[in-house]
């Protein structure tokens, strides 16, 4: 499938070795963020170069194509979770922070919104927002009914960071992850149950199996 994906969308669109939308597409657009979500990483660097580049990052988040001004803040939303997974975690964070403050927190409505059929904005794109942290900055991806590998991106200027009473996998758990000398530690502590823990390398990925 990756090497189907790469033959049919692989290109160079404005300078960037990223993909392109359909045959014969010359400009970027927002949704090239989907292959670094779905762990395609052949043309990442480029890729997250040209998601945050002024081509497509605009004030409210991506512009669904370069030089328009409509954004999405579904595009925006995968875009950013995107970029963590890909690995390109300051960059991510930096912008990440940059769309809550406007967003979330400026004078903006206090969530993501969508268009519906009819002109209605609904909020539903909020789930989104939280992906980015569990799958992107935590890097959390189920491979079981009762497990999950975890590729944690902790930000270089945070010492620690830890996600709080999850229910996932029929548990209700919490997640921190902690710099420790050269390394990870990620320690897992289930309702009821002795912690699991686990050190990895920076960039690194632990297996989790739950109890």
């Amino acid at each position: 499938m990756a090497q189907s994906i790469e033959r049919a969308f692989g290109a160079t669109v404005q300078g960037f070795e990223t993909y392109r939308y359909f045959e014969g597409n010359d400009i970027l657009r927002s949704w090239i963020c989907l292959p670094l979500c779905m762990g395609l990483d052949a043309r990442r660097e480029a890729t997250v170069a040209a998601l945050f580049s002024s081509h497509l990052w605009t004030d409210d988040g991506l512009a669904t194509q370069a030089g328009g001004t409509i954004f999405w803040d579904r595009s925006t939303l995968y875009g950013l979770r995107g970029a963590f997974q890909a690995g390109a975690t300051e960059k991510a964070l930096r912008f990440l922070t940059a769309y809550s403050q406007r967003r979330l927190l400026g004078d903006h409505v206090p969530y993501p919104i969508e268009t519906g059929k009819r002109g209605s904005q609904l909020a539903s794109e909020s789930a989104l927002y939280c992906r980015i942290f569990v799958e992107g900055l935590f890097g959390i991806k189920p491979t079981g009914l009762k497990r999950f590998s975890c590729t944690p991106r902790l930000p270089d200027g945070w010492p620690r960071m830890a996600l709080r009473s999850a229910r996932a996998f029929g548990q209700v758990w919490d997640l921190t992850v902690v710099r420790r000398n050269a390394q990870l530690v990620l320690t897992l502590a289930a309702t009821g149950h002795e912690a699991i823990e686990r050190a990895i390398a920076p960039g690194g990925t632990a297996e989790i199996t739950l109890p």
